[in-house]
């Protein structure tokens, strides 16, 4: 029996950090795990633009509100759950992903959480585990459920390297050059092919 991980954003929905920067007029805010491997560095240098620039949790979950899921993703969605197992996930937060979630019919999530002080500013955040995408890759496989890995960008490539099968969906061009182990997909229609022949045990 399969069970697919799947990353939220550049896969399901678009960057949540890419939406704020546009809306705000942040550029530095663009950078997303696409860009920088290292996810603490990342997040760091986050929260401290957004205290440069008096930013708080509300205002990026004014954002999120106004985003919708990547054009296909959920009817894509609901052929998979008709097929098999599905789990988002996502170094996203909670405190951020609920909106996103509601639109894409409820799937379940995993993910971490954010550090808020009374201003309602972000001050840090917590893992719920560390390298939680292929620790979740490697407690299904305990459960002697096969799985398959979906991602984009840096922070997925242990948990589709974890996977019995892994699939890089629209990644930028710099993580395909570096993993061209995997197979890539580029739209909707191709991932549920691939999918398809995996399920079926027919990938050549």
């Amino acid at each position: 029996m399969y069970i697919v991980c799947s990353d939220l954003e550049g896969v399901l929905v678009p960057e949540v950090w890419i939406a704020v920067a546009e809306k705000t007029g942040i550029p530095e805010l663009r950078l997303t795990t696409r860009d920088i491997s290292d996810y603490d560095v990342l997040m760091k240098k986050r929260i401290a633009i957004l205290h440069e620039h008096n930013l708080k949790l509300k205002d990026i979950q004014n954002v999120i509100a106004t985003m919708e899921p990547l054009e296909g993703a959920v009817a894509f969605l609901n052929w998979l759950r008709s097929e098999t197992q599905i789990i988002i996930v996502s170094d996203t937060y909670i405190e951020f992903a609920m909106p996103l979630m509601k639109k894409l019919m409820w799937p379940t999530l995993l993910c971490h959480s954010l550090d808020i002080d009374e201003s309602g500013a972000i001050v840090g955040y917590r893992l719920r585990q560390k390298n939680a995408k292929k620790n979740t890759i490697r407690a299904l496989s305990g459960l002697n459920y096969q799985t398959i890995g979906m991602g984009d960008s840096y922070n997925d490539i242990a948990m589709l390297k974890a996977a019995d099968h892994g699939i890089l969906f629209c990644p930028p061009q710099n993580v395909r050059n570096e993993f061209p182990e995997f197979p890539v997909c580029t739209h909707y229609a191709q991932l549920t092919a691939l999918l398809k022949k995996i399920l079926c045990n027919k990938l050549e």
